[in-house]
């Protein structure tokens, strides 16, 4: 369901306002990623913004390809995540 947490300097602008950024499955959706949240972090989920990546097209000489396609979610919540904030 989450493949990893996403750590960047906007997340981390993001953090601050109790908001997280994960990649997620491809085949993960809003209601699953809130109930999973709440299970794994007893934290309340106000919302879940997700968004989908689109792999690029890319050239190395003749050889065509694209570049990876991914799944990003952006969980809001009520109160910090203590076990993310020491990750962070």
């Amino acid at each position: 369901m989450i493949k990893r947490l996403l750590i960047t300097e906007k997340t981390s602008q993001l953090n601050e306002n109790n908001c997280y950024v994960f990649l997620v499955d491809d085949t993960t959706n809003k209601i699953e990623l809130k109930n999973y949240i709440f299970k794994k972090y007893n934290v309340k989920v106000k919302k879940v913004n997700m968004l989908k990546k689109l792999g690029k097209k890319v050239r190395r000489g003749r050889v065509q390809g694209f570049t990876q396609t991914y799944k990003k979610a952006y969980v809001f919540t009520e109160d910090k995540i203590s076990a993310l904030e020491e990750a962070a």
